[in-house]
């Protein structure tokens, strides 16, 4: 079985629940880039023997939170020495609008994946885009580069639709199962 983590921010608890269903699906552990936009020195040492990272944030102003930002220009330094060349990566957002500029903040995820030589996995799923579409249907959002969510700004995370966790689980499966391709 791969080693994956999945490293995220969540600023309100939405992305946290988001984060634990593709934890769920992934067989992964979870790794919380705290309110200060840190890491302990244990986490950053997790993600170089992790075979896969997945990261998540949620979009604010059309890209990651600031404290997911931090986390990025911190990892220079495993990229510097390449220390996480060659691990598959892949990420995930939730915002408050059915749009919110998700596939910026999915852009910005993928290029840093792509600057530590990462493999990018996406979504693997069809949207849920036919007339018969319901809301809570499976990839309703529609993204094929990384699980997308939909949280109204005036909701609570228990809120969030099961449609939507399911997306997500169903994301961390697909990795988890590239995962266990590549490995073997």
């Amino acid at each position: 079985m791969a080693n994956i983590k999945v490293v995220f921010h969540s600023g309100y608890g939405h992305t946290q629940r988001m984060a634990e269903a593709v934890a769920d699906g992934a067989g992964a552990t979870l790794i919380a880039i705290d309110k200060e936009g840190n890491l302990s020195e244990a986490d950053w040492a997790a993600l170089a023997a992790a075979d896969a990272i997945i990261l998540g944030s949620p979009t604010y102003m059309g890209s990651v939170s600031w404290q997911f930002k931090k986390f990025a220009d911190a990892s220079s330094k495993p990229w510097f020495t390449q220390q996480w060349k060659d691990k598959l990566f892949a990420g995930f957002t939730n915002s408050a609008t059915m749009n919110g500029d998700k596939l910026s903040t999915l852009h910005y995820m993928f290029t840093l994946a792509m600057q530590h030589s990462g493999v990018w996995v996406g979504t693997g799923m069809m949207p849920s885009n036919a007339k018969a579409a319901q809301r809570n249907d499976i990839n309703y959002v529609g993204s094929f580069s990384g699980a997308m969510a939909q949280s109204p700004s005036d909701s609570s995370p228990a809120e969030m639709l099961p449609g939507d966790l399911e997306t997500a689980r169903l994301f961390g499966k697909r990795v988890a199962e590239t995962a266990a391709r590549l490995k073997g």
